[in-house]
């Protein structure tokens, strides 16, 4: 398991439902074990009811069925299926409201609108220890055929997917632990930029005590925001940063190529 494990982590997300059913297949006994631990690129599907699209995930499905969050209903239809509480329920929906205005607005220093033409999507369930874990998933479809095309790319995509288990209230504060990963695929091919094609996916976990005076939605709110800058700062200087080093190194630019040639 701990070698198919470290396998996963080194293959690119758009290889990575190719690879995991090929894991599935030869170590059935931990089935349950790689489908709850690995990521796979989100995927979405339209609930006819709302009109909206909706993310697909692990934590919204139930056999071959996933949970929408606007109509919380199955699609296809499955009877007897899981559903969060009430309560648990009418703070789902209000975090689906809170985020879809963080996804189309949310802004860099520069104005730069990360997630516009994107979906997200949030999912709530109970816990065995009396309390309950949330999912928030963004997907941003950057490829010439998604609405949030940008600039000069084939194909690209940014799946984002927070994990944040809430612990029960004790005098009022609240322990939060988020498991953030992103998966990211970039793929140019054109005569002005060439042919490129980046890919991989980052995790990172940070746990918080906070208090509940504020509420859930506004605790687990701030350290998404965090988090996501993090991981923003990291894929920037460990992706981008490190290859655009390697690339000047094996192919510097003629301008500096011929600065660095001696006179003759």
């Amino acid at each position: 398991m701990e070698a198919a494990m470290g396998l996963m982590r080194r293959i690119p997300p758009k290889h990575t439902e190719t690879a995991l059913s090929a894991l599935l297949s030869l170590l059935p006994e931990h089935s349950s074990d790689l489908l709850s631990q690995v990521d796979q690129p989100l995927q979405v599907l339209c609930d006819m009811e709302s009109g909206k699209e909706f993310i697909l995930c692990e934590y919204n499905r139930d056999a071959d069925s996933y949970r929408s969050p606007w109509s919380n209903k199955y699609h296809p239809p499955l009877e007897d299926a899981p559903q969060p509480s009430l309560e648990l329920r009418k703070l789902e929906v209000e975090a689906n409201e809170v985020f879809a205005i963080y996804r189309d607005h949310f802004t860099d220093q520069n104005t730069v609108r990360y997630y516009e033409g994107g979906i997200s999507s949030v999912y709530m369930w109970e816990d065995e220890n009396e309390s309950f874990v949330a999912c928030f998933l963004i997907k941003k479809d950057g490829s010439k055929t998604g609405h949030g095309r940008r600039g000069y790319l084939e194909e690209g995509a940014w799946d984002a997917i927070h994990v944040i288990e809430v612990g029960p209230e004790e005098e009022e504060i609240v322990q939060y632990c988020l498991t953030s990963t992103v998966m990211l695929t970039l793929t140019t091919d054109n005569e002005s930029s060439g042919s490129f094609n980046l890919s991989g996916s980052i995790r990172r976990q940070m746990s918080m005590k906070l208090s509940f005076s504020e509420g859930h939605l506004c605790n687990m709110g701030k350290m998404i925001e965090e988090m996501e800058g993090k991981l923003r700062n990291s894929l920037d200087q460990v992706y981008f940063g490190k290859t655009n080093e390697m690339v000047c190194t094996l192919r510097p630019p003629a301008e500096l190529v011929q600065m660095k040639l001696p006179d003759t």
